[in-house]
């Protein structure tokens, strides 16, 4: 039998044998299987990973870790809940009920990074250069925060999503989204201010996972991120300001179909197309 062979029978069974056992019975060393779960770690965490905000969004990022593992149990998919644990805690989802928001943000402020982009909000291709940010809609049941990102190339919306709160879980989903969308090459630059979602330890392993260079706005520098406001004036002059939503739901669909609209219909001036037709005129050139 293989070594490989034997190490996947190994992390089959690693919920109901020792590992120190089965490494044992199967005649090869633990620091080789663990050296093969490192390297399968990656595919597998972002599958997991998928399947995690699926649900948080489903559930509007109410769910526990003990009620996410419930959740995949239902849809097929069995995983340890220690394994479970890890993935959420390492990527940042984690449900925004029942946290101590101020103190968690405070502290998770680790990383900042170097203004690569350097307001030069234009890029070669598609995928090269993102903006991201987020923005808050006044409702009579509260705000609702949007998080976006735009590419550069054609300032068409890559992806969106909306929270209840304004937390690093809004920001990795949004991303996860955006990458599980678009088939990325070649370097990326993800272009950000300084919130506490940008600069934590979540944010830093995605993007590092992702192979996503981060970009970040100086300190007291909004101009630096101009391109990723200029979209949210658009959103709230052409759209929200004008339809005044009363409810989230009603925020929530006022959005979706604004940026339809927007990637789909709505022709910019300079090139005369909409976002998604110069995107497609460069994909077929």
């Amino acid at each position: 039998m293989r070594p490989r062979t034997k190490f996947t029978a190994i992390e089959r069974y690693r919920d109901t044998y020792p590992i120190s056992a089965m490494c044992a019975f199967f005649n090869v060393s633990r620091s080789g299987y663990y050296a093969y779960v490192r390297s399968n770690d990656s595919a597998a965490d972002h599958e997991l990973v998928q399947l995690i905000c699926r649900c948080q969004n489903e559930t509007d990022q109410t769910y526990g870790y003990r009620r996410v593992g419930l959740w995949l149990d239902r849809h097929g998919t069995h995983v340890n809940h220690k394994r479970l644990y890890r993935i959420m805690r390492k990527y940042g989802l984690f449900s925004d009920v029942r946290r101590r928001r101020k103190y968690q943000q405070m502290s998770d402020q680790l990383h900042r990074y170097p203004n690569l982009l350097n307001r030069a909000f234009n890029a070669s291709r598609p995928n090269e250069k993102w903006v991201t940010d987020i923005s808050y809609i006044k409702t009579s049941q509260g705000f609702l925060y949007l998080s976006v990102i735009r590419d550069l190339f054609d300032n068409s919306i890559v992806d969106y999503q909306t929270g209840t709160e304004q937390s690093i879980n809004l920001v990795l989903r949004t991303i996860l989204a955006a990458r599980t969308k678009e088939a990325v090459a070649a370097e990326l630059q993800l272009h950000s201010d300084q919130g506490f979602q940008y600069t934590s330890h979540a944010y830093f392993a995605l993007t590092r996972e992702y192979g996503i260079t981060p970009s970040m706005s100086r300190r007291g520098n909004p101009y630096d991120n101009a391109s990723a406001e200029n979209f949210f004036s658009i959103l709230k002059t052409e759209c929200l300001r004008r339809h005044k939503p009363r409810s989230i739901a009603q925020a929530k669909q006022l959005i979706d179909n604004f940026i339809y609209f927007y990637n789909n219909e709505r022709i910019q001036l300079e090139t005369k197309l909409t976002p998604l037709e110069k995107r497609r005129q460069f994909m077929q050139s």
